[in-house]
């Protein structure tokens, strides 16, 4: 007997494989859920009912317009776009973020750089204003690299600490119904909190918006151990609730559902996986030197009781954070291959499900600014879910100002 997830997908005439890269899962786990495997997503089920009822987007036609600062390689985007959104202007400065950008969103606007230069007037109105500002100033890895540089950070960061501000900007001069922004954890706890206290403080005091902020970890949807904090704001009074949130427990879905299972049953990608059966290249595993050169470096911090050293893990295992230094050694996450084989990074393309991208999303530049550009990504099914919970008050405000300008 089939089970409400392949009943309603048959209904909706859509693949695993699409449907996985709308909602941000990978294929495998969309497969187990079809095999009564597990308790599907709510947003899963919410979208193939609205697709079986005939929505061609999952939520209708394109019901509002929204705003991509600081996009990156499109990770927010993707769950605004899921819930019927239409992006018309997109600001991203570093040009091979932008290359991943453009590979996977055939867009009929320009792909803006650096926001600093771009002024109020040239952004298009729009509803929503979605943006995952630099964190680099307010995490802990981005303070200690400034001390030790002699340079400030936060908002006395010039470079970077201020670029919240160009967000405030945009929200001042436009006031979209709703704005939703990302950043690392230790936002809230940065310079003993003031950070924090001013951010809110632009946002409700001097902009007016309603706010709420929860810091969420992608461990709930992905196999990687992943906090950030969402702050979500609308214009008016809305009973957003993050109490309607769906997140299943963690570590519900282990290494094994994003790795390469080398058996055949995926076709050979690139110089990611090789031959018939799809195995791993050999040039992800860890030669001698490194190896012995990580495993020396941890003992050494061992000894002098710190907790620093590479992290060793199994397919049933949840990774630590990616990080964007990924590229350098991939200490953070090694895929053990057994005793008497070194343990190996993770190929781009394991990194891009380990971040909720479908097989179907496209890494067009080098090795090494694929691990950049995800590890600086979001974990894209947990802004799916904020994206879903968001849906119904977007629309309400978007409605409640067509109808004051029809009257």
């Amino acid at each position: 007997m089939q089970n409400e997830f392949a009943t309603l997908r048959a209904q909706a005439g859509i693949s695993i494989e699409e449907l996985a890269n709308r909602l941000g899962y990978s294929p495998r786990q969309l497969y187990r859920w079809e095999r009564g495997d597990g308790t599907p997503r709510r947003a899963a089920l919410n979208m193939l009912q609205n697709l079986a009822g005939g929505s061609a987007t999952g939520f209708g036609e394109s019901r509002f317009n929204f705003i991509d600062l600081f996009a990156g390689i499109g990770g927010i985007r993707k769950g605004f776009d899921a819930i019927g959104g239409h992006c018309v202007f997109t600001s991203e400065w570093n040009k091979y973020s932008q290359q991943t950008y453009a590979a996977n969103f055939r867009d009929n606007h320009t792909l803006h750089g650096d926001i600093t230069t771009i002024r109020t007037h040239e952004i298009p109105d729009h509803d929503v204003l979605l943006a995952g500002f630099p964190c680099q100033p307010f995490s802990i890895a981005g303070v200690s690299k400034k001390n030790s540089l002699g340079r400030q950070h936060g908002f006395l960061d010039e470079t970077q600490g201020t670029l919240f501000f160009d967000v405030a900007r945009v929200l001042r001069d436009k006031r979209p119904a709703a704005f939703m922004l990302e950043n690392v954890k230790n936002l809230t706890s940065h310079d003993k909190g003031r950070t924090f206290q001013v951010i809110l403080k632009t946002l409700t005091e001097e902009l007016g918006y309603k706010v709420w902020h929860k810091v969420i970890d992608a461990k709930h949807f992905v196999p990687q151990h992943r906090e950030r904090i969402v702050i979500v704001g609308f214009r008016e009074e809305v009973p957003f609730s993050w109490d309607d949130l769906d997140l299943p427990e963690k570590g519900s879905v282990k290494l094994k559902d994003i790795l390469h299972p080398g058996d055949g049953t995926e076709k050979a990608e690139g110089a990611y996986t090789l031959g018939p059966d799809a195995i791993v290249n050999g040039k992800y595993t860890l030669t001698d030197k490194l190896w012995q050169y990580l495993q020396g470096y941890a003992d050494k911090h061992k000894a002098a009781g710190n907790g620093f050293g590479f992290g060793l893990v199994t397919p049933d295992d949840v990774a630590r954070t990616l990080s964007a230094r990924y590229y350098k050694d991939g200490s953070e996450i090694l895929i053990s291959q057994g005793k008497k084989v070194n343990p190996r990074r993770l190929t781009p393309r394991e990194c891009a499900r380990l971040m909720g991208y479908g097989d179907d999303f496209r890494i067009p530049v080098s090795d090494t600014q694929a691990y950049k550009q995800f590890g600086n990504s979001v974990a894209v099914p947990v802004f799916h879910e904020v994206a879903r919970i968001m849906q119904p008050h977007i629309q309400t405000l978007v409605e409640a100002g067509q109808r004051r300008e029809a009257a």
